[in-house]
């Protein structure tokens, strides 16, 4: 029983429609579903995609609370790495961020991949690698469904998630969680590329790849990070529905406290804290955003999972336009 890969990545923003502009026309992402926090839906929750169906393993999505920035440190995913094909790819987002103005470091190879830093209008640490090619987990398993409508180029469009970073004071409880529980490997280790007295542990899963790895920064000497604006909420990681109630199980032979089956209509999930307080969601790539909309019409419109149908009228009219 193994989890194939990263499934999404769920992070905060104050500041919703400065995210939506940045995410669309910057990154040229697809708005994939337009939706609330299902549990507090006083908030959107956004998903992006570079994936024009939106599939799993390429969903950024954001939470949209009133809160101040971050305090960075420990404790925390740290950095969203963002797959795209080739060289030629790399200098074409090197000249376009350039031009949106976005701030980003030169194109460096870190870990073996040639690697291109930079953040959000909020903070969010983002990067851009290349992934060799692969658009899943483990080698082309599928051919990449472009967003036609993108300002991206159809070969330069980011196609997918991964890795994912974190940051922890000690590895130990850690590494425990990811090899023991979760069934992940640790494979390789690399300076930080920002703290070259900080180690950076690669584990991967699955089938391996860019796609399905964590890396996670030993960092004792950070303080705990304070989340806000800018910081990222939680991580989540594909399973199957045929493996769904298998992974609950097996959480709880661990004793390992956590949220119970939840239904998010798009895919199921189980939520929990590994031992250096960070949230881990394990989700199904089943149903898909498919069950509840066309594909060509997908993020147009404020979609809510169906327990929340009968609030839509008092949930739509406390949200603020983003487009």
């Amino acid at each position: 029983m193994d989890l194939t890969g990263i499934h999404h990545l769920t992070a905060v923003s104050a500041r919703i429609r400065d995210n939506y502009q940045f995410y669309t026309k910057v990154l040229g992402l697809r708005l994939v579903k337009r939706s609330v926090n299902q549990d507090d839906v006083s908030a959107y929750h956004l998903f992006y995609s570079g994936d024009r169906r939106g599939a799993p393993g390429n969903d950024l999505t954001f939470f949209d609370w009133d809160v101040p920035s971050e305090r960075r440190g420990t404790h925390s995913i740290t950095r969203t790495y963002l797959r795209v094909h080739g060289s030629q790819a790399l200098a074409w987002w090197d000249k376009w961020l350039t031009e949106q103005g976005v701030l980003h470091t030169e194109t460096a190879v870190i870990d073996g991949r040639a690697t291109i830093f930079f953040e959000d209008p909020e903070g969010q640490r983002l990067a851009l690698i290349d992934d060799g090619g692969t658009t899943e987990p483990g080698g082309p398993k599928e051919p990449l469904n472009a967003w036609e409508k993108s300002s991206v180029p159809a070969e330069f469009q980011i196609r997918g998630e991964g890795p994912i970073q974190l940051s922890v004071p000690k590895l130990d409880y850690t590494a425990a969680v990811l090899t023991e529980v979760l069934n992940m490997r640790l494979v390789r280790q690399y300076p930080h590329p920002q703290r070259l007295s900080d180690t950076i542990y690669v584990f991967e899963m699955g089938q391996g790849g860019a796609g399905a790895e964590l890396h996670v920064a030993e960092q004792p000497d950070l303080p705990p990070a304070q989340p806000g604006a800018g910081s990222v909420h939680h991580v989540a990681f594909r399973t199957t529905m045929a493996e769904y109630n298998d992974w609950l199980q097996r959480l709880r032979s661990y004793r390992i406290p956590n949220s119970g089956a939840v239904d998010r209509f798009w895919f199921q999930s189980i939520y929990f804290r590994e031992p250096n307080g960070i949230l881990f969601e394990i989700a199904t790539d089943e149903p898909g955003f498919g069950v509840d909309e066309d594909i060509d019409k997908l993020g147009e419109k404020i979609v809510l999972a169906p327990f929340l149908e009968p609030r839509r009228d008092e949930i739509v009219a406390n949200l603020k336009p983003i487009d």
